[in-house]
Parts: C-alpha cells; structure tokens; sequence
C-alpha cells in the first residue's frame, strides 16, 4: 500500500478483504495493473483497471455505480478495460485499453470532493491511464476531474464544430451505421424503411439511436428500466414500449442492447426472436461460448466493442488534438465513424468463410494487434 497525495492507493495482489486473488477471476486477461484507490475523508472508492498500453496511454471512461460487492465491480472493471483494448485496437487508434469505476453507495452520493480526489489517482499514474465520461457520469464531472488531472477527455464543447463533451451521439452515430451494415449483410436491403428493430435502452446511446432509426422508417419497439423515457421516447417517434423484461423476447429483425452488459447467455439467446443482435452495450455476451450459441440459431452478432466504437474515437481524437494544440473538429469524427461498418462487414465474410463465430473473429484480430494473438 503507497500514499500518493491525500488518497491510499492499493496494486491489487491478493485480492480485496475475503476476495479471491484478481488473477484467478476468469475475466482477468494479463491486466497489466489493477488499482484499488480509497480516500478516506471524501469517501472516494474506486478501481483503476489498465488492461494493455502496447499501442498507447490506456484509454477508457469511468462509470459511478452502486455494486453489491467489491467483487463485482473488479469483474466490472476487468471485462471492460480488456474489451476497450479490444475496441481502440479495431477502431485504428494509438490508445491502449483501461477502464475505472467509482463504487457508488446506494444513494449515489456523488461529491467534489470525491471527483477531486479521483481525479488524483488518475494522475498519479502518469498518462498510463486516460479517462472519459461513461455511465452515471457527466460532462460536468469530466471538468471537475481535469482540474486535478490533464489525463481526461471528453470536455465540454468550446467552439462551433469541434468535437466533445457528450460522446454519447457519436457512440449512436456508429451503431447506426453498425445496424445499417448488418441489415444490408443479413437481410439484403440498404433501406431501413419498415426494418423492425427492438431497442433495449433509451438513455443517451439507445435514444440517439432510435432518433436516426426512426428518421429512415424503422419499426421500433422501445423498452428502459425507466419505464417513462422509455414512454416519452416512443410518443415522440410513434414507436411501440414494452416492459423491460420483455424486450428480449420482442419479434423483430433486429434486437439493438444499449444497457449493461452479460445479457446474452444461454437462457436469453433461446428465448431471441430476431435476425441480428446489433447494439452499444459493452460486454452483451455472459461468456464467451455464448457466441456459438448465436451462430447456432443463425443469428448475426455484431461485436459490441467494433459497433459502439463511435465514443472512444470523439474522445481520443479531443485527446490528442488538444495535446498537439488544437481542436479536434466533428468532422473528423464522423469520417473516422465510416470505418465502422467496413471493419464489421469484414468479420462477417471472415467469419462465414471459416465458420468462426463473428466474435473469435474479431477477438483474434484484436488480440493480434495488441500483440498478444
């Protein structure tokens, strides 16, 4: 245990309290660090996960979450530091994979304090870890954190057409074009005109996606923990709501996951009633055999950290350009967003060629980027 500043840092070797050691858990994958950070006087309780920085700084957002157990949040942390190794490597930039999540209590306290102090431990580690927005945090938290640290991302907007802030609307931009793409793969059609979709989540990936989808005619079927965005949503784009339970089961071409992950298993996947599974939620498959099981039912699956891509390359492009001294522009942004559905459709002829499931697929071209294939 070392004192950095005002806050304890733990290198996580032989597990938190009763917990397993990390390196036994089945989602650890040759982390190269992972930290338990804990400020006594604000509270702060986090982990810093940094997967690989074979190809750059580790980049990946921080989510604020109430867990059950500590346990739960470093699977958290781990399954999505490796996938963003994963998504920056397939997605062309020179960023390694990390993640970090804030242990939130049950009410959610979230404080200045708390933000300032994490933003301390994101220093202390000296670039090797570069942070962004993800769930339960804001743009807003964002700046509070880079007034400790310059390792962050994803700053509010400055001037007309550069890029920041939010990168939620890029992240549905290229789930879009991931949706388009699977529907010209799988069903023969460039048009999404009367395509019916189910969209699992209306927050700010899953409503800016079901706005472009509906602006080209798709049949949408909506569904949200929060029952009434999910209602507000649908009365503004004319779609249909079912509860959040039964958005799986939902008949459709296109079954769109835009919540948390581990979705897919076993159980789930039988009780699909779709074409395509094409969404942002990180981590959709509970594990990995869960693939196979979708090849099985001849379902096409678009790897969620190639098709929800769209983020991570607003905020490393922000990232960069603001290291080299200037602004990093949208349109830059949405030109490096086309490369989206070209790198899906060739896992999809790769993986009908070798009979791969489109995960493995695009597993092993990860994994030989990051040099670990």
């Amino acid at each position: 245990m070392a004192l950095q500043g005002h806050f304890r840092v733990l290198t996580i070797l032989g597990g938190i309290g009763r917990m397993q050691s990390y390196w036994d858990l089945p989602d650890f994958d040759e982390h190269e660090a992972v930290q338990y950070v804990h400020d006594r006087a604000s509270g702060l309780s986090a982990i810093i996960a940094i997967h690989s920085t074979k190809l750059g700084p580790a980049g990946g957002g921080t989510r604020f979450w109430h867990y059950a157990d500590k346990g739960r949040a470093i699977t958290d942390a781990l399954r999505l530091s490796r996938g963003m190794s994963y998504k920056n490597a397939m997605a062309g930039l020179p960023m390694g994979g990390g993640k970090a999540v804030i242990l939130a209590d049950s009410d959610h306290r979230k404080t200045p304090e708390m933000l300032a102090a994490f933003g301390d431990a994101i220093q202390a580690l000296g670039g090797r870890y570069v942070t962004a927005e993800d769930i339960g945090m804001s743009d807003a938290d964002m700046v509070a954190i880079s007034k400790r640290t310059r390792f962050v991302s994803g700053l509010p907007v400055q001037q007309e057409g550069s890029a920041g802030g939010d990168p939620g609307p890029f992240t549905a931009n290229g789930i879009f074009q991931g949706v388009k793409a699977a529907v010209q793969f799988k069903l023969g059609t460039d048009r999404l005109k009367d395509v019916r979709i189910a969209v699992q989540g209306t927050g700010s990936v899953g409503g800016g996606l079901a706005r472009l989808l509906a602006s080209k005619g798709a049949v949408l079927t909506l569904a949200d923990v929060n029952a009434d965005r999910a209602q507000s949503l649908a009365d503004e784009l004319g779609a249909q709501t079912v509860s959040a339970d039964q958005i799986m089961q939902v008949e459709a071409d296109v079954f769109s996951p835009n919540a948390l992950g581990a979705i897919l298993d076993s159980e789930s996947i039988e009780k699909l009633n779709v074409k395509i599974v094409a969404g942002g939620a990180n981590n959709q498959l509970a594990r990995p055999h869960h693939a196979d099981m979708l090849v099985d039912r001849d379902i096409l699956y678009a790897p969620d950290y190639v098709i929800n891509a769209g983020g991570i390359i607003s905020v490393a492009l922000e990232y960069f350009a603001v290291a080299d001294g200037r602004t990093a522009q949208v349109d830059e942004v949405l030109a490096r967003l086309t490369g989206i559905p070209q790198r899906l459709t060739g896992i999809w002829q790769e993986s009908r060629s070798t009979g791969q499931s489109p995960a493995a697929v695009a597993d092993a071209m990860a994994q030989k980027l990051i040099g670990r294939g």
